[in-house]
């Protein structure tokens, strides 16, 4: 995995601080990959509860991580109950590293 134990505390720390407590961020994509170079940073963030305006609170995810990571282009998809499950969703699970 191509993140620093200070990139991952700093991830999960802004999607509890815009979804709460209770998530899961899962890392995927090139990011995983110890040998790959470059790439955006890909997240799947899980909840349990029902998300409202899902697209704004993505965004202020992965702004908030982009700027925290220098400008560095993330990529937010939300899983939750009210949230149609797309094949996506599903790699991220099977390819994923929670963090």
């Amino acid at each position: 995995m191509r993140l620093t134990s200070t990139h991952v505390e700093m991830i999960r720390n802004t999607a509890q601080a815009v979804f709460g407590d209770i998530v899961r961020v899962t890392l995927f994509g090139s990011r995983v990959d110890d040998h790959a170079k470059g790439g955006d940073v890909d997240l799947m963030v899980e909840v349990e509860g029902v998300v409202e305006e899902p697209a704004l609170l993505g965004a202020r995810v992965a702004s908030r991580v982009s700027r925290a990571m220098n400008g560095r282009r993330v990529d937010v998809i939300l899983k939750a109950p009210n949230l149609k499950s797309q094949a996506i969703h599903e790699l991220a699970t099977r390819t994923g590293v929670v963090l």
